[in-house]
């Protein structure tokens, strides 16, 4: 990694593009920081600590802290995330998008233009919605209506210039923009994380038991990344070999190639999707300024989140991880589904000749395909869910309530790597020019 970024800080243009993305970064923390006008910056600090449940705090991990804060930049990049998936999802389901998702880079170019208007709805439904879910249980300072469109503009414009951000980083740096954003924030949460295990392990206990802690800390944040990053690189190579033809003198094809099936294929979607889903009960009873309250509704509520699952003092609550297990593997091979196609790659290898040895072209290969696919996005879920499930577990049986869980080093295992091999890429490419130029 380190000899990978100091070769790429020899090469001029490389460089650039590097500290053009580090001070991207630099502006969106800058931004995170500013206040909304208007707001009390406050008060979600004292609501938070008010509640039993943790419906925001995925969200506000997301953010970098963010939204707690009630910063420019408090609804984050979420909405762009929500708006690419709606826009993936309806290509599926309406035919002149996928139409536009066939015809190349402008097809791409009308969809990445529908997706920015969607994401500014978004951002405008979802600030409506908290100024006044909130602004009535003292999120304002006053509850006027000049007041309440400020903070509204103020927070879909935030969300929009985070949007435009992740783009330029796209363009003009390194890595996928969006995709940095959203580890910039995370990664901004980390150093608060690891004080809150220290006073809570090993602040005033005696130096061996805190020396233990801090072992047993550090041990598990190291298998659980490397578990991660095996997660993240794990794939299935199908073999095809492709049958020689004529094409006027010459014989071409008879190469040999694979289809790589990624363990992780959704990636962290189907998390996303599942915690997401968990949570919107409580964030719709949070909005309308009522607690979980008692009864049946209230345990189902308390079951629905995470802060209350691996309680040993609490068993019953724990039935909503077995919830959030099925979700998940539900929504790896839903998106899977959706974005993994057997049949049509099967069709592809035939018009050009492609095959699996052993296996006849046409509907056998997919059945064949379809059938590795269930296997291998089964195996990624159980990846998944062990991921996730380990601060779940740290937190139930020793309360260490931290923000970097499975989801967020998944994410931030998933860009850096991602970012690095596109490094790589353009250094190979740099090079290849060079000797091709001399």
């Amino acid at each position: 990694m380190f000899k990978t970024l100091q070769n790429a800080f020899k090469i001029k243009d490389i460089r650039q593009k590097i500290i053009f993305t580090f001070l991207m970064m630099v502006v969106v923390r800058l931004g995170s920081q500013l206040p909304v006008p208007g707001v009390d910056r406050t008060y979600f600090a004292r609501w938070f600590a008010s509640q039993s449940g943790d419906a925001f705090n995925f969200f506000d991990a997301f953010t970098g802290g963010s939204f707690t804060s009630m910063s420019l930049f408090a609804l984050g990049i979420t909405p762009y995330i929500t708006s690419s998936i709606i826009m993936q999802l309806l290509t599926i389901a309406i035919p002149k998008l996928e139409e536009m998702q066939k015809d190349g880079e402008d097809g791409r170019k009308k969809i990445q233009k529908i997706t920015r208007y969607v994401t500014v709805g978004l951002a405008l439904i979802e600030s409506v919605a908290m100024t006044i879910g909130f602004g009535g249980q003292g999120l304002l300072q006053e509850s006027t209506w000049y007041n309440m469109v400020v903070v509204v503009v103020a927070l879909t414009a935030g969300s929009a210039a985070l949007m435009w951000i992740g783009e330029r980083i796209t363009e003009r740096g390194v890595g996928n923009g969006i995709s940095i954003v959203l580890l910039i924030n995370i990664v901004s949460r980390i150093p608060d994380d690891f004080t809150l295990l220290y006073q809570q392990f090993m602040q005033g206990k005696t130096i061996p038991i805190a020396l233990l802690a801090a072992v047993i800390i550090l041990a598990v944040v190291v298998v659980t990344v490397i578990f991660v990053i095996v997660l993240q690189d794990g794939e299935r190579k199908i073999p095809v070999q492709y049958s020689k033809k004529t094409q006027g003198r010459k014989m071409v094809g008879g190469q040999s190639t694979h289809i790589p099936l990624r363990v992780n294929t959704a990636g962290v979607i189907p998390v996303i999707f599942a915690s997401s889903l968990m949570s919107f009960p409580s964030v719709i009873m949070a909005l309308l300024g009522k607690s979980a309250g008692t009864g049946i509704g209230g345990k189902i509520l308390m079951a629905l989140s995470s802060s209350n699952w691996c309680n040993p003092k609490q068993p019953v609550y724990s039935l909503g991880l077995l919830l959030y297990i099925v979700l998940v593997v539900f929504f790896a091979y839903f998106y899977t589904s959706i974005t993994f196609n057997p049949l049509e790659i099967a069709n592809n290898m035939k018009k050009q000749g492609g095959f699996i040895p052993g296996i006849r072209p046409g509907k056998p290969t997919s059945e064949y395909l379809t059938k590795i696919l269930n296997y291998v996005v089964f195996i990624g879920a159980i990846g998944l869910i062990i991921v996730c499930v380990i601060p779940y577990f740290f937190n139930g049986m020793f309360g260490a309530n931290v923000s970097f869980g499975g989801t967020s080093l998944i994410i931030i295992v998933g860009v850096v790597m991602e970012t690095l091999k596109q490094i790589e890429s353009q250094m190979a490419v740099r090079y290849y020019k060079g000797f091709l130029n001399d």
